[in-house]
């Protein structure tokens, strides 16, 4: 899927959130809402394509947690900083 097509797909999502919540929520909640959790978004593809390390065949978020060891979790945290 292109950048610019998740982009569109992403607005409409949002536009949706809003429409829904419109009026119940005020404005700068609903954007520390959105914006978190974009970042939380953000952070979480960036952690799976690290683990991943562009392998096709390795999918993060499908992974059994027992495959994920001590050594893993401390050399992400040391890496990238935390640990998702």
């Amino acid at each position: 899927m292109s950048s610019a097509v998740q982009r569109t797909e992403l607005q409409s999502k949002i536009w949706k959130i809003a429409n829904e919540v419109r009026g119940s929520v005020d404005g700068w909640d609903f954007k520390q809402y959105v914006l978190g959790n974009l970042f939380y978004r953000f952070i979480s593809e960036n952690f799976s394509n690290y683990i991943e390390g562009g392998d096709e065949s390795i999918h993060y978020a499908d992974l059994d947690d027992e495959i994920i060891t001590e050594e893993i979790v401390d050399d992400a945290i040391k890496t990238k900083g935390y640990f998702i």
